[in-house]
């Protein structure tokens, strides 16, 4: 039996990706303000779980189109969802992303303190003395470290995405992000990853932008 190809325009695809989404939600219904952000993950991972799985904060909308009125740098936890985010929608907002994963001064705190890079990583991440969008898509230890710096009232970031993926310490990480008084959008359970980060924020930079 042959398989029929559906003909699409290679500039149509992601259009007719998202209507095939739409198609495929059905009857369920997905709180208007934050579908875009929905169905871009589904998109990104062909994963209609995130329909349910994904947590926004009281007000998390607000919180981030403030944080770009602030020009709030993106700190991801992995080169790979740095290199996700899209650069022109970035530079259209006057925004900057950063990955310190590499850096030799993360990768000495992180053996002193016996911790992981994305950990200390985070602590560079709260010395830059600037707003901060933390985009966190591998690294529970990330999330920890996060949390108890809020806690500790050392780092007050913009806005939190919580979307590590895996087995150990995931989903309790998150569960912790979730406590915290601060605008957050999370990956319940153990799905996630440095794809589903960038999604995230390519999706509301994309809110607020021409693409």
């Amino acid at each position: 039996m042959k398989t029929e190809l559906e003909r699409v325009l290679p500039q149509e695809i992601e259009a007719r990706s998202f209507e095939i989404i739409t198609e495929e939600l059905g009857n369920r219904k997905l709180e208007e303000a934050y579908a875009p952000i929905i169905k871009r993950v589904i998109h990104t991972t062909a994963d209609f779980d995130y329909a349910d799985n994904l947590v926004f904060s009281p007000n998390v909308l607000e919180a981030v189109r403030e944080a770009f009125q602030k020009k709030a740098c993106i700190v991801t936890d992995t080169q790979m969802a740095r290199a996700g985010i899209n650069k022109r929608a970035l530079q259209q907002l006057g925004m900057e992303s950063y990955n310190f994963i590499s850096d030799e001064d993360v990768a000495e705190q992180a053996r002193i303190q016996g911790t992981t890079r994305a950990a200390a990583s985070v602590d560079k991440a709260a010395s830059l003395n600037r707003p901060l969008i933390l985009a966190v898509g591998n690294a529970p230890t990330a999330l920890v470290r996060i949390y108890e710096l809020v806690q500790e009232g050392r780092l007050k970031p913009e806005l939190i995405i919580g979307a590590p993926v895996g087995f150990v310490n995931v989903v309790q990480a998150k569960e912790m992000i979730l406590e915290l008084p601060v605008p957050h959008i999370v990956a319940r359970g153990r799905k996630g990853g440095s794809n589903v980060a960038a999604a995230i924020v390519n999706a509301l930079l994309y809110m607020v932008c021409e693409r």
